[in-house]
């Protein structure tokens, strides 16, 4: 499974910051980068008062971990 993780920031204030993601499957780290953009647009069409602050495609680490 590919993680697509990005920060998204209101457009009326910009520090105000949250850490979303859209999960995938079937497909490669190569091509979610390559399709991030069109999601990341479709994203924002649907929260208008977000803007994209930075994103990453990364593998999904479903391990468990000591916390």
């Amino acid at each position: 499974m590919i993680e697509l993780l990005f920060v998204a920031c209101l457009s009326t204030a910009p520090t105000e910051c949250r850490e979303r993601s859209l999960l995938f499957t079937g497909i490669t780290p190569g091509q979610c980068a390559m399709g991030a953009q069109p999601e990341l647009a479709k994203w924002v069409n649907a929260h208008p008062n977000w803007q994209i602050a930075r994103w990453k495609c990364q593998q999904v680490q479903t391990a468990e971990r000591d916390i």
